[in-house]
């Protein structure tokens, strides 16, 4: 009797659990495997070739691209606002963790537009930066004005300028490539949208977690504000930093799709077009989707190693 109850018990949560699994297997992990067997192949939905199983053709001519290592800078670029970011949300949780009245409507309104459709708020941050008659070049010419300089406010999302003078067509640095452009216009608007997001959530709630008696044991021994921060709270949050920077790479990697498609289309010149963009463009513009499937899974590699790299050096921190 109790072992058919056991099967009994078991049956039913297995029915439970099948709904999940069936999902899991039909939306995620077969098209997962499908990708990747498609990546050895030259599949064309424009049927303009036969299709044929190439091997490994579609890696090969993949490195020989340049438009993928352009596409790759582009996405390395782009992640260079994510130190700005982490240290801003750090210090917005900073503020907002102080007990002062009325502290909950405060954090509350930091965080609320965290709720926004990231789509709308790219389409506001595209008008912010219009050349011609955006709020943001606007107060650029009023200061240049106001101060009789001969600046002329940047071209943000139509120009191909970068602060490093990354070349359009080549991975290198070139004197009249350096300035403001597109990919800076993006690096902006992402330090700005992530300083208020979820990273400084998860900042506020470690700080709230510092054992109180550790800031008192060093105000004790005569530590002011900067050395309890360094040498108290900022070890304790180091599981809390070592998972934003894990995660904060794995978005960076994954990211500027959504940029390019609402903000951009990529440009100018592929200036803002990353491996993400990259990928749906040779799969759903171009219809290559063997290509596209390699991109996918080269990504994929860079992603799964800089997550090892990050866990064997990053983790080390985390023994205090």
């Amino acid at each position: 009797m109790k072992g058919r109850a056991q099967r009994t018990e078991l049956l039913s949560a297995l029915g439970f659990l099948l709904p999940n699994f069936l999902g899991f297997v039909i939306f995620t992990a077969g098209p997962v495997l499908f990708s990747l067997g498609v990546s050895f192949s030259n599949w064309n939905l424009q049927q303009t070739i036969p299709f044929q199983w190439i091997g490994f053709g579609n890696f090969v001519e993949l490195f020989h691209d340049p438009q993928f290592w352009l596409y790759f800078a582009n996405t390395g670029y782009l992640m260079l606002g994510m130190p700005v970011a982490i240290a801003g949300s750090l210090f917005m949780a900073i503020l907002l963790s102080q007990r002062l009245r009325g502290i909950v409507v405060y954090r509350t309104l930091f965080y609320l537009p965290s709720f926004t459709s990231g789509v709308a708020l790219m389409i506001l941050w595209k008008a912010l930066y219009n050349p011609d008659f955006g709020p943001i070049n606007a107060m650029i010419n009023g200061v240049t004005h106001a101060l009789h300089l001969k600046a002329t406010a940047p071209q943000w999302l139509l120009a191909t300028k970068n602060l490093l003078g990354l070349d359009v067509e080549q991975v290198r640095m070139v004197s009249k490539q350096f300035g403001l452009g597109a990919r800076d216009a993006l690096i902006l608007m992402g330090v700005w949208i992530a300083i208020g997001g979820n990273n400084m959530l998860l900042y506020l709630a470690a700080l709230t977690n510092v054992p109180q008696e550790l800031h008192e044991a060093a105000s004790l021994d005569g530590a002011g504000k900067w050395a309890s921060f360094r040498n108290v709270t900022w070890p304790q949050l180091a599981p809390t930093t070592f998972f934003i920077v894990v995660m904060s790479f794995i978005g960076g990697l994954q990211g500027g799709f959504d940029q390019a498609r609402v903000m951009t289309a990529g440009g100018p010149a592929g200036t803002t077009t990353t491996l993400s963009y990259y990928i749906y463009t040779k799969a759903f513009e171009e219809f290559q989707i063997g290509y596209a499937s390699a991109i996918s899974w080269i990504l994929f590699a860079m992603i799964f190693v800089m997550t090892l790299v990050n866990w064997k050096y990053g983790s080390k921190e985390l023994n205090y």
